[in-house]
């Protein structure tokens, strides 16, 4: 196995994680901010749909336009990275921010399956802002990996307190 499958394997992992977690939610309780957290599931979503383009897509080949024609990507990363949980309540249907971060993991997935063992220690493609961690597109992978599972801390936390506990299929002994 090459290293950027391994990467690519990783990645889907962490995505797979994601949708495990919120998949059992009504979309009815996506926009509950619990105290506690002061985060919402609709939040975390839309802010790991920025993540994942940012991280994964735009430094790794730059801005994709059949992306930026489907999605609202501007309007996200105000709503989600700028602006706090309780600014965005309400700016998109639950089930809309849904099928985008699929979408999203989707495009990511692809475009990581562009990529050559070779480029990985490559400069990461020119941006407006810098990236917070990585030089190299190695780092920006696995820091959208490390970054997507800390968010899956997150919203089992989130999930938690609106809805129920994450079920892994663990039995104990009674």
């Amino acid at each position: 196995m090459t290293e950027t499958q391994m990467l690519i394997n990783q990645t889907a992992n962490a995505y797979q994680w994601v949708n495990q977690l919120i998949e059992p939610v009504p979309f009815a309780k996506l926009n509950i901010i619990p105290p506690t957290v002061e985060s919402s599931l609709d939040w975390q979503i839309g802010h790991l749909i920025i993540s994942h383009y940012f991280h994964s897509i735009m430094v790794i080949r730059g801005h994709q336009m059949d992306i930026l024609q489907q999605l609202p990507i501007r309007d996200y990363s105000e709503w989600f990275t700028q602006a706090g949980p309780a600014q965005s309540v309400s700016k998109v249907n639950s089930a809309t921010l849904v099928a985008h971060l699929q979408f999203m993991q989707q495009k990511s997935l692809a475009i990581l399956g562009t990529l050559p063992d070779s480029e990985l220690d490559n400069p990461l493609e020119p941006t407006p802002t810098p990236h917070p961690i990585a030089t190299t597109k190695r780092e920006a992978i696995s820091w959208n990996i490390q970054h997507t599972m800390y968010h899956c801390g997150q919203i089992g936390l989130i999930k938690r307190v609106v809805d129920k506990r994450h079920d892994f299929g663990l039995r104990l002994a009674e």
